[in-house]
């Protein structure tokens, strides 16, 4: 069903994670379903208390319908690890469920979301976050922190830093971890590795401080 810039009427009354989820399967509410493969939904349990919102699926979450599968999840994955945190405790999603990319050869190169595609996702968005109710919400990167909170906020000068917001009771940002694996050197990627460690760190603080 293609739909005029939302989704929300596709929404259900009575929202559940698996109702939520072969809802969205069916999304058109913009173009880019025409080019990913199939809608990638967040995953996670209702009982999550952190919600992490990256900014939309990769080729390989394209692929498998999954988010967070890829090389960056696993970033995501030793992160959470290093920091302490139960990767069980965590929900993973993004603010646009379909894959935007344009082919580069055999390549399929990742394209960002623009303000159509990412207002058209939201409700699914406000949605997962009505259904789970989670103590910490966790922008990664610029995309994902600006649509939440506003396009004046700069994760480089914000990271790591609790923010006001309606979202949830303790709301933050930190990079994607795509930006790490972009970082030219092994020196340069420990480093960056290092403080998107010590912005998980918060999140656990903030966990514990919430017990």
């Amino acid at each position: 069903m293609q739909l005029d810039g939302s989704a929300a009427s596709l929404v259900p009354e009575r929202p559940t994670l698996p109702k939520l989820r072969e809802a969205a399967a069916g999304c058109q509410a913009c173009e880019l379903w025409k080019t990913g493969t199939q809608t990638v939904f967040g995953e996670g349990t209702r009982s999550a208390e952190i919600l992490f919102v990256g900014e939309q699926p990769g080729d390989k979450e394209d692929l498998a319908g999954k988010p967070f599968v890829g090389p960056a999840g696993r970033v995501l994955d030793d992160g959470l690890e290093a920091a302490g945190i139960d990767r069980k405790l965590a929900y993973v999603t993004n603010a646009v469920k379909h894959f935007k990319w344009q082919a580069r050869g055999k390549r399929r190169i990742h394209q960002k979301p623009n303000a159509a595609e990412l207002a058209a996702c939201r409700p699914w968005l406000d949605a997962e976050l009505a259904v789970v109710k989670p103590k910490v919400v966790v922008a990664l990167g610029a995309t994902a922190a600006q649509s939440l909170l506003g396009r004046g906020f700069r994760v480089t000068k914000e990271r790591g830093v609790p923010v006001e917001s309606d979202l949830a009771p303790n709301v933050l940002a930190t990079v994607h971890p795509s930006s790490i694996l972009r970082q030219e050197t092994d020196a340069d990627r420990a480093e960056a590795m290092r403080e998107f460690v010590a912005d998980l760190k918060v999140v656990a603080k903030l966990l514990r401080a919430g017990a």
